[in-house]
């Protein structure tokens, strides 16, 4: 799904409104393994996965701890970063080739102003995220670690043959041989 299709979808999009989503809008290549922000940094951008996988980690005790990934389709940034401006304390790495449309803070505030339907697809987002980011919390606290790559499954079906098996174990909560387990049983 194209950035705008995804904007068609959630708001009704005006001419002007894509020609200035045009224009505020960057097109950002990154190649596998590239680090998009590192712990510490400024998180100045949101990001479209136009194509490509990304993850955000946080290092813990000298530890990769997967938080999210986001593919074709999905926004991704270090969302508490972005919208404080503190330093992210999560690093955001390509995990495959991708190709993103870059939104920096200021352009999306702008554009927020201008035109105020805007404001609305926002929301929208946020609301979406707030529920994808309760679920996942429920997920780890309520649900056994089966049940837990199941649901991965279910919903991202096609993750988990993209992305490291250890690492879709550290965002499942459970070690990569528990996972292994799981995974043989099945």
């Amino acid at each position: 799904m194209t950035f705008l299709t995804h904007i068609q979808s959630i708001i009704p999009v005006s001419e002007e409104l894509r020609d200035a989503l045009h224009n505020i809008t960057l097109i950002k290549t990154v190649k596998k393994g590239q680090l998009l922000i590192r712990a510490g940094e400024y998180c100045h951008d949101i990001y479209f996965v136009e194509s490509g996988l990304l993850r955000g980690f946080y290092y813990q005790e000298e530890k990769e701890i997967t938080n999210w990934f986001a593919r074709e389709g999905e926004f991704a940034t270090s969302f508490y970063a972005y919208i404080t401006k503190a330093t992210s304390t999560e690093t955001i790495e390509a995990l495959e080739d991708c190709e993103l449309l870059q939104l920096p803070y200021t352009n999306l505030q702008q554009l927020y102003t201008r035109f105020p339907e805007t404001e609305r697809l926002g929301r929208i987002l946020t609301e979406n995220y707030y529920v994808k980011l309760e679920g996942r919390l429920l997920g780890l606290q309520f649900t056994t670690a089966k049940e837990r790559y199941d649901n991965l499954v279910k919903q991202n079906g096609p993750l988990v043959l993209r992305a490291p098996l250890g690492q879709i174990a550290s965002y499942l909560g459970i070690t990569q041989e528990t996972l292994s387990r799981i995974r043989a049983k099945q």
